[in-house]
């Protein structure tokens, strides 16, 4: 069974001969329950002298063990990476998830580590497992840890109003549009980003130019509606309307992040934006006209100005 395509990763940021504290996951989204065990490897690391290292796994093994299945992920691999970084550890490592990846024992994944990291401490949740099958509980990586000389520490689970704080729960947030519960589980506003594409540009006509988001195809996205945004175009923040759907009035099918920027004047085509999510106000309708349209337009952009004053 090959396994080089994850050794391979985890030389690549081995470099010092030192002893490794370790955590590992996909860490989607990297939410509030991320943060806490991150961190605590962190305070391990640094107490115990040793680097910081986070092992997360790309695709998610969802999508390998399950193809049928699609994935829609929090944040993009670059931004996960970045979160991950932000919380102050010392080196990343992205580990392809494969199907080959997916046979191998707990014994065997944690003696890779063992082997290519120097793992002194592998810190976890209560309810993490890995390995073939799911067999490497706590307990197992426990025992494991006496045979191969690390110590597994497990952090608490983050709970918010009896429930966990995961990628499953802030996924199911946003399928309502709920964006204030997403923020305060993901402990940031929800975002999407994507470069400015050009469309069919209506609003141009109608006199409101928007901004057509290329999001990735495998984002996940929030309830087809109205929201109430900020936009950030070279680091500035501007206000913002966001309309997220599939515009009915007409007559689309594939989904579109378009965002109309408040007293912004600019050519915003091939540049990165980055929206965050504030407030939903509306679900998306139909309407029987461009005229009824505008005038929704116009109250949905006061209504806009008025959550920001």
């Amino acid at each position: 069974m090959s396994t080089e395509l994850a050794r391979e990763a985890l030389r690549r940021v081995h470099k010092e001969r030192t002893s490794k504290a370790v955590t590992i996951g996909v860490f989607d989204g990297v939410h509030r329950g991320h943060q806490q065990t991150i961190g605590r490897m962190v305070d391990v690391a640094f107490s115990g002298h040793c680097l910081g290292i986070v092992v997360t796994f790309y695709p998610h093994p969802r999508q390998v063990l399950h193809p049928e299945t699609s994935v829609n992920y929090l944040c993009s691999l670059e931004e996960r990476v970045k979160l991950i970084e932000e919380i102050g550890v010392d080196r990343v490592a992205v580990v392809p998830f494969t199907a080959q990846l997916s046979l191998m024992s707990a014994h065997d994944f944690t003696k890779m580590l063992v082997d290519e990291l120097q793992m002194e401490y592998l810190i976890v949740g209560p309810d993490f497992v890995l390995g073939h099958d799911r067999e490497g509980t706590v307990d197992v990586l426990s025992k494991l840890g006496e045979e191969m000389e690390f110590e597994v520490q497990t952090v608490p689970l983050l709970t918010e109003d009896g429930e966990k704080v995961g990628s499953s729960t802030i996924r199911a947030a946003l399928a309502v549009g709920d964006v204030g519960k997403a923020a305060r589980l993901l402990g940031r506003s929800f975002s999407l980003r994507g470069l400015v594409a050009r469309g069919a540009e209506r609003g141009r006509s109608i006199g409101f130019p928007t901004a057509n988001i290329d999001v990735g195809a495998d984002q996940a996205l929030p309830a087809f509606g109205v929201y109430v945004t900020k936009a950030y175009i070279d680091d500035v923040c501007y206000k913002a309307v966001t309309n997220i759907g599939i515009r009915p009035t007409f007559s689309e099918v594939r989904p579109t992040v378009e965002t109309y920027i408040l007293d912004f004047d600019g050519d915003l085509y091939g540049k990165e934006v980055r929206i965050e999510l504030i407030d939903r106000l509306r679900e998306e309708r139909r309407f029987s006209g461009v005229e009824d349209l505008v005038v929704q337009i116009n109250i949905d952009i006061e209504a806009t100005r008025r959550a920001f004053a």
